[in-house]
């Protein structure tokens, strides 16, 4: 009996009951079953005890001798230390669970989470790289998250030193989800103890392995298809040719989102993978605007309202077409830096950005190498 890889079905009735969660967690804790191997039973058997009560003839058909499902002792000592820890549980299907995960065929049908759930329904853009990163590639994770976090996306990432710990931090005020490889309860490093606590009490932490369990060398790639199942796209800051973040950016592929790199200088071994990325079609990154311009465009609260509230004149629209008439006016055929035309606008990046968006959509500016700007011809 081995754990399935491309089973795609999601159970739509969550636990609903106490002894349901329990079953869950005991059918999912069992040897051999993973998350697609859960679904499947699931599927065939109705519900987790009765899985649980045939898991063992299945083993046996299989050529597994001596199959025995995970022990209640097991679980009941896991929902002691989640209750010690402040931790609940978000079940697939359930209201709460991340709907950035359910269209993956390998979701966690079980989190742990300790912090604010809801972070899990907002906008994510996850941030990741190398963990003895540059000077410049952490100051350059903090500008993202900053910035992205005004926008209002929540940061996502996998607390490790470097690039994500440089991620959190700058998105502590604004939204960050950081998710764990080892149980949500086991700080690694754990010189991101005190960052942890932080997350937790203003943003999220999240895991789908056990209560207690520090985290292996096999559990980071699991991790990070978490990582990337929650965001809509993936920024990699910096990232060697061989890394945890490149496993990240494919996760990111197969899942349908968005990937992003930061470039950076050819001899510096540290940016080989994100140079790669680039080269291989990934969205070049100098700034926050970057990113939010390769999203799937979505309608803002102002723009709905404006739609849902008949015979009203909005005034943020208006204000937009008169700052869309500034920019034209700044403007000509001979490019000019997009960082020039935001000082002679006196206006900041996060307003400008949706400007030249929607300007460039309409076809009447263009962009040039080198982030210039320039009229349409």
């Amino acid at each position: 009996m081995t754990e399935e890889q491309h089973s795609s079905y999601h159970p739509t009735l969550p636990p609903t009951t106490e002894e349901d969660r329990f079953s869950w967690l005991r059918l999912l804790r069992s040897r051999k079953v993973g998350p697609a191997t859960f679904r499947r039973l699931l599927r065939e058997h109705g519900s987790a005890q009765n899985a649980l009560a045939a898991l063992p003839e299945m083993a046996r058909a299989a050529g597994i001798d001596g199959y025995e499902v995970c022990p209640p002792g097991v679980i009941e000592a896991e929902l002691k230390a989640a209750k010690a820890a402040n931790a609940h549980l978000l079940c697939l299907g359930s209201a709460d669970y991340p709907d950035a995960l359910n269209d993956l065929s390998d979701a966690p049908p079980m989190l742990w989470a300790i912090g604010d759930s809801s972070l899990l329904q907002r906008r994510s853009i996850a941030l990741v790289g190398a963990r003895n990163c540059s000077s410049l590639g952490a100051r350059m994770a903090r500008g993202l998250a900053t910035d992205l976090g005004k926008q209002g996306y929540v940061v996502v990432s996998g607390l490790a030193r470097g690039i994500d710990t440089a991620a959190h931090m700058a998105a502590l005020e604004t939204g960050t989800v950081a998710v764990m490889a080892g149980g949500v309860d086991v700080v690694y490093p754990t010189e991101n103890t005190v960052l942890a606590e932080k997350i937790g009490q203003t943003g999220l932490r999240v895991s789908e392995q056990p209560m207690g369990v520090t985290p292996q060398a096999r559990h980071f790639p699991r991790r990070n298809r978490i990582i990337s199942g929650l965001a809509q796209a993936v920024v990699v800051v910096e990232a060697a040719a061989k890394s945890g973040s490149l496993i990240t950016a494919r996760d990111a592929l197969d899942q349908g989102r968005e990937v992003l790199a930061v470039p950076g200088h050819p001899f510096d071994a540290r940016a080989a993978g994100c140079n790669m990325l680039i080269r291989d079609g990934a969205i070049l990154v100098r700034a926050a605007e970057d990113v939010i311009e390769a999203l799937p465009k979505q309608a803002t609260a102002r723009q709905a309202e404006a739609l849902t509230v008949p015979n009203v004149v909005a005034e943020p629209v208006i204000a937009g077409a008169a700052l869309h008439r500034e920019i034209l006016s700044r403007l000509g055929p001979s490019p000019i830096a997009e960082d020039q035309l935001i000082r002679d606008i006196a206006a900041t990046a996060g307003e400008i950005g949706p400007a030249l968006i929607d300007l460039e959509l309409e076809g009447r500016i263009q962009r040039q190498p080198g982030g210039l700007l320039s009229l349409s011809a």
